[in-house]
This record gives C-alpha cells, sequence and structure tokens, in this order.
C-alpha cells in the first residue's frame, strides 16, 4: 500500500481554510465522499487507472493550539499500489493534491509549511 503524508500550518479562519481545502481537492478533480468541519475524505473518480491505484485522500484540521498558535492540516494521500517504483500514481497525485492546497494556502495567511513524504 502506497501512503503519502504531509502537513501544513495556517493561520486562517477555520471556515475559510475549510472551503479552500474543499475547493482544491475539487480542482483535483477527486470527488468528496464525507465531509464535516474537521474531516474531509475524496476519492478519484473511477475509469482513469486500475481499481488498486485509485487515490483516497483523507485531509483532518485540528484547531490552533497556543504552541503552534495556528491550525494543524494533515493530509493523507494513499491506495493499494504496491510502491515499487518511486514515480507511482500515488505519488503523482500527493504531489497534485499538495500543490493545490499549497496554492490555497498561500492565498490565506499561513505561517509554516512542513513537509513530511512516508511510504509504508
Amino acid at each position: 500500500m502506497a501512503r503519502y503524508t504531509n502537513f501544513f500550518m495556517t493561520g486562517a479562519p477555520k471556515e475559510e481554510v475549510h472551503q479552500g481545502l474543499v475547493s482544491a481537492l475539487e480542482g483535483c478533480g477527486l470527488d468528496l465522499v464525507y465531509q464535516d468541519p474537521v474531516y474531509i475524505v475524496a476519492k478519484e473518480k473511477p475509469g482513469q487507472v486500475s481499481f488498486a491505484q485509485l487515490t483516497t485522500v483523507e485531509l483532518l484540521l485540528n484547531p490552533p493550539t497556543i504552541e503552534t498558535g495556528g491550525a494543524k492540516i494533515d493530509l493523507v494521500v494513499k491506495n493499494e499500489e504496491l510502491p515499487l517504483r518511486q514515480q507511482n500514481h500515488c505519488r503523482e497525485v500527493f504531489t497534485q493534491v499538495n500543490q493545490a492546497i499549497s496554492e490555497a494556502n498561500a492565498q490565506a495567511p499561513s505561517e509554516a509549511n512542513v513537509s513530511t513524504s512516508s511510504v509504508n
């Protein structure tokens, strides 16, 4: 299973961040499966790649804390594909979503953007 993670810090209001994330996911051609004020799940539309390559994107919005001073957004992009190559479909979708969120986050006041990636 391929799995890539990242997190963002933002100082923008929660409602603005949530709407920006939804717009970013829709801009990447993903279907929203579930959303509430703190959690968003989107999936790729079937038909372009094999079933095992279809990605799921999860976003968790953590409230601001005194230590960080801003809200934290956790991003997970995963699929059932074995990541036998460094450039695989899951990583391509991760890069696309990461870029879209970075651009949406850049339009709002942000304090930091720290990136971590991993494959399980």
